[in-house]
């Protein structure tokens, strides 16, 4: 008796000290950002520690383990999924070097818990799907597995909701970032910020990462690179202070060197993968749905002016590489990319990633180089016998480095 009171008495305190962490965790998230700093000489991000001490940012997040794990998909020639398959059906070579297959586990959440982080851009260019996307995300939750997590991150680069298995937590999480949307509070759309505190900050340590990425990537524009380069001193602090000290390459590696599976769910008039001579007439579709919901379409599409025309193409290439961009993101680490082009569309989407993640596997095997060098690794993995299934999943994977 007297043990399961103290028990009780300190429970409280205990309880306490999880929410103070958890707390801390949200206020502090987004932190690493603000350690990066872009060298110009190496045209890429650096992170400056105590002392001004500076590494390679990519060198944040490595492969604490020689065992190799990949995330697959086996699709046949069908694209339907290929079921019951052993470690013995599958073939793998790094850089050319047979392997031997060490594990395989069916991805459904049986036997592998995993960690669900979904970040979602509720600025004002997304408010026409927030109603749908929340929807199709409390229905997500209300499929995770017993021993799944999830957590909420929003493009303001704030951890909505930390990881956790409460369903109810996350469904009130979402319901007040809808309410939050839709009376005119949006977000501050640097999506990418907050997917690259997302790898640096969440996925480290997590048991099968996931990433489900909602946004139409307009952040982009800010991100360093090459023909992007530092902005004149001279330029108002309002515009210099709106570029990021990153670039899209900096998010690209930090997530290959992660485990994690990042799927792009992209709202609006889609441009990736659309004949060219389309993209005119979608961006006029874009425009006219845009002032039609403000109540000030005038009538461009009756009477177009050349200038407006020549706007309007460079606009349809501004959102093309918007789009290849999240969707190269997503390629990389082995998901894909949706496009949500209509509200009513989003249950089917997040219905097709969860369907994705049912029916993957994960497979390990120990690399035969064991070279610590922090290099990267082709990896090609094939089903024996079966040279018209496609593999999904990532390519390759950062080594340990010293």
């Amino acid at each position: 008796m007297m043990v399961a009171l103290c028990a009780a008495l300190a429970s409280p305190f205990v309880n306490y000290s999880t929410w103070a962490q958890e707390k801390q965790r949200r206020e502090e998230f987004g932190s690493s950002l603000k350690r990066l700093k872009w060298d110009e000489k190496e045209r890429k991000a650096v992170e400056t520690k105590k002392g001004d001490e500076r590494s390679d940012s990519g060198e944040v997040i490595r492969v604490e383990t020689s065992l190799a794990v990949f995330d697959i998909l086996a699709l046949d020639k069908e694209g339907r999924a290929v079921s019951g398959l052993s470690k013995d059906d599958f073939i793998v070579a790094e850089d050319g070097a047979p392997q031997e297959v060490a594990s395989l586990s069916p991805g459904d959440g049986s036997t592998v818990p995993r960690s669900i982080v979904l970040i979602i851009d509720y600025s004002g260019s997304q408010r026409p799907f927030i109603e749908n996307s929340v929807a199709a995300a409390k229905t997500l939750v209300d499929k995770l597995k017993p021993n799944d997590r999830m957590a909420i991150v929003t493009d303001d680069v704030s951890l909505l909701v930390d990881f956790t298995r409460d369903k109810r937590k996350l469904k009130d999480a979402l319901d007040s970032l809808r309410k939050k949307a839709k009376s005119g509070r949006p977000g501050r759309s640097e999506q990418y910020s907050a997917l690259l505190a997302t790898l640096k900050e969440l996925i480290g340590g997590a048991e099968r990462p996931i990433i489900i990425f909602q946004t139409d990537g307009d952040e982009l524009g800010r991100l360093r690179n090459a023909a992007n380069p530092a902005p004149d001193e001279n330029i108002p602090h309002t515009i210099r202070d709106q570029f990021k000290e990153y670039s899209l390459e900096d998010i690209y590696t930090t997530a290959e060197k992660t485990r994690t599976t990042v799927y792009a769910v992209i709202p609006g008039v889609r441009f990736a993968g659309i004949p060219p001579e389309e993209h005119l007439e979608r961006a006029r579709t874009l425009f006219e749905r845009l002032f039609q919901s403000r109540g000030e379409w005038s009538g461009w599409r009756r009477a177009p002016t050349p200038m407006f025309e020549d706007y309007l193409r460079s606009r349809a290439r501004t959102i093309l590489r918007q789009q290849l961009a999240l969707a190269g993101v997503a390629k990389l680490t082995g998901g894909w990319a949706e496009y949500l082009e209509e509200p009513e569309q989003a249950a089917g989407i997040y219905d097709r990633i969860l369907w994705g993640i049912e029916r993957r596997y994960i497979l390990t095997y120990y690399p035969t180089n064991t070279r610590r060098d922090g290099k990267l690794r082709r990896v090609e993995i094939k089903v024996r016998s079966h040279p018209e299934y496609v593999i999904w999943g990532k390519k390759s994977y950062y080594a340990e480095s010293q």
